[in-house]
């Protein structure tokens, strides 16, 4: 007979279990290379490889490109959670976590809630990395707090989805070679890094479709005019439409899994 716990007991758990998960990436130095070595490292390439083609200089180039950077970063991080359950359950941990007098949801909703960490470091990291750079957010401080809110809540809307990723694929490899490809695709093919209006006409009807287009316009607002645009309640609507319908699927993978 599966332990039902209380509602604190199920709280206590989960944030018992999401800093477990804290503390085992704090231990693995490698887990934190897609948060802070990368967008530092695109930050750097990006705008002083393509700054000056671009944009006419590196100066310039840095109100496009952070808002990109970010998106990017947050895909990564979102994506190493599914490559990290997938580990966790060929190792066997999960099993363990079963013989506890737990919830079986806890070590999954453990997991989901510790990304909200690696998505706030990702953001952190991006913004100080363009900051350095030059960047300075025309609308203010308290909008870069907004901007950085709405990308950490779209990247753990994904994280969802690359959870059920992570149940479903047969190896650890499968999910991160998957992520990347997802990555590239959904951010090269945006407004992260170029202007759309420069991309021919059918593949900027395409941009127009990506989600990640939408997320990058609503920060722009946010960052250089200080504007909450109703396109930042699509990204929110469209967030919360992806928890709504990958959490439940997540959740089912992982019983059956399990």
């Amino acid at each position: 007979m599966e332990f039902v716990p209380k509602r604190t007991n199920l709280i206590a758990n989960t944030a018992t279990m999401a800093y477990r998960n804290i503390l085992k990436t704090m231990h693995n130095p490698e887990r934190l290379m897609d948060v802070l070595i990368q967008p530092v490292l695109f930050m750097l390439m990006f705008g002083y490889l393509f700054g000056g083609a671009i944009a006419g200089g590196v100066t310039a180039y840095l109100p496009t490109i952070v808002p990109g950077i970010v998106l990017q970063t947050m895909l990564s991080a979102a994506a190493g959670s599914g490559a990290q359950i997938r580990e966790d359950l060929d190792s066997g941990v999960f099993d363990r976590f079963k013989s506890l007098p737990i919830a079986s949801v806890v070590p999954l909703a453990g997991q989901l809630f510790a990304d909200v960490l690696r998505l706030t470091i990702a953001t952190t990291v991006s913004f100080l990395t363009g900051y350095i750079m030059g960047w300075r957010p025309a609308a203010g401080f308290g909008w870069v707090l907004a901007a950085g809110g709405l990308a950490i809540f779209t990247g753990w809307a994904m994280s969802w989805l690359f959870a059920l990723l992570g149940l479903l694929a047969k190896s650890a490899t499968m999910v991160q070679s998957f992520s990347m490809l997802t990555m590239m695709i959904l951010s090269f093919l945006s407004n992260a890094f170029i202007p759309l209006k420069t991309l021919p006409n059918w593949l900027r009807f395409v941009a127009d479709l990506n989600p990640i287009t939408h997320v990058i316009t609503a920060m722009h607002a946010m960052l250089n005019q200080g504007l909450w645009t109703s396109q930042a309640w699509v990204v929110i609507l469209f967030s919360l439409a992806i928890v709504v319908i990958f959490a439940p699927l997540t959740v089912l993978a992982y019983h059956k899994t399990n």
